[in-house]
């Protein structure tokens, strides 16, 4: 996360509360709203059964603009049928009220329990106090509002200048468990006042994700709910950007910043990990063969009780390795635990070698390598460890 309070965007005012949602009456209810139109980018879970408020906010997206973001926190409002679906309509239904726009430009976002209904006479009452206390600051108590097993609020700002034009991009996040590529138990909020055209602006977010968000497991569950939004309201000036234009690079830079400081925040943050570990896998024909190699490894629940007991069980990853997919010769296997070989062509370099490994993975954070061959195909996927609590924390989520 970015040091200090997340940086006010020209044009958006965010806010957040608690409405008696979650359990432990902590904030459970945001709204971040443009000013003006803002064009809108999304990327959405790929989970066959889909929350209702992810089948709302994709028709939204397809509009191409986009005037304000309704989120809640201790209840998914997915599997229930349509009355969930009634209700995430009335959820844009009350901020484009209170906002004055129409509902059909107000996406909506749930995370929390699967299969209950919302509290709607809770948010009939919060929703409203919400628009009421937006300000352009309220980006911090926002965060705070989207989260669930979270242990901390998740933000980043970043700033550069594009073109002539200085522009900020700030991203709100929570995610902690449930989380595994092709998006996860997650929700991303970010904003930007740089003016970018709609075609442009879903490129460079879908860029994005597929090398950030994409990229990240906690314990290789994907979610029902998940979606990551990205506003350009255009308060910077300036002229609109395209693919095209001479600050591109630089915007789909700051996108990016953004999302990868997002994306390991999350894993940081995984439901009772104590370990922060990324795997980088090499030497493969291509960049895709790299990737599924990688999250097979660092999905793997084998792996991941290696990494909280700092055991260099090489066996376990190369197993991990072999199950994804893709041809490799193991007898061509280099690995390597932060600097330390462990093997080399497919061979145990020994104890010795082992006894360094396991010293390496004590530490909260370090890197696995594991080389495949000579080819280009390179990826890297962040993930944590399984502890103890990561068990306590989900046998006891709905109680």
């Amino acid at each position: 996360m970015s040091p200090g309070p997340p940086l006010a965007v020209a044009g958006f005012s965010a806010s957040g509360l608690a409405c008696g949602i979650k359990k432990s009456a902590g904030p459970d209810l945001m709204v971040l709203a443009s000013e003006e139109p803002a064009a809108v980018a999304g990327v959405f879970t790929r989970n066959v059964v889909q929350a209702a408020p992810v089948t709302w906010t994709r028709r939204v997206v397809a509009t191409g603009t986009c005037r304000a973001i309704v989120a809640n926190s201790g209840n998914a409002n997915a599997c229930t049928g349509p009355q969930g679906e009634a209700d995430a309509a009335e959820m844009a239904a009350l901020v484009g009220a209170a906002l004055e726009v129409p509902p059909d430009q107000v996406a909506v976002a749930s995370t929390g329990v699967i299969g209950q209904a919302l509290p709607m006479p809770k948010l009939r009452q919060g929703i409203p106090r919400a628009v009421a206390g937006l300000r352009p600051d309220g980006w911090n108590i926002a965060a705070e509002a989207i989260r669930t097993t979270d242990t901390v609020a998740k933000h980043h700002s970043a700033v550069a200048q594009v073109g002539d034009v200085p522009v900020t991009v700030t991203g709100i996040a929570k995610g902690s468990g449930m989380i595994h590529p092709d998006m996860a138990t997650m929700l991303a909020f970010l904003a930007t006042d740089a003016p970018v055209e709609g075609g442009a602006l879903q490129r460079a977010l879908a860029g994005a994700v597929a090398r950030t968000f994409n990229r990240i497991t906690v314990d290789g569950c994907t979610s029902t709910n998940d979606c990551v939004l990205l506003l350009a309201g255009g308060g910077a000036g300036g002229p609109v950007l395209t693919q095209e234009a001479p600050g591109w690079d630089a915007f789909t830079a700051l996108v990016h910043e953004v999302c990868d400081a997002l994306a390991a925040a999350i894993v940081a943050d995984g439901e009772g990990a104590t370990k922060r570990v990324t795997v980088t896998v090499t030497g493969l024909s291509t960049e895709a063969e790299a990737v599924a190699v990688a999250k097979a490894v660092a999905a793997s629940p084998l792996v991941k009780t290696a990494l909280f007991g700092a055991d260099p069980n090489w066996g376990r990853i190369l197993a991990a390795a072999g199950q994804a997919g893709v041809a490799f010769d193991p007898d061509r296997a280099e690995l390597h635990i932060g600097d330390q070989a462990l093997l080399k062509d497919g061979r145990h370099l020994g104890a010795e070698a082992e006894a360094a490994a396991a010293g390496v993975m004590a530490a909260r954070a370090y890197g696995i390598t594991l080389g495949l061959g000579d080819g280009p195909g390179a990826a890297s996927v962040r993930t944590c460890d399984f502890s103890y609590d990561y068990v306590r924390i989900n046998a006891d989520y709905r109680s």
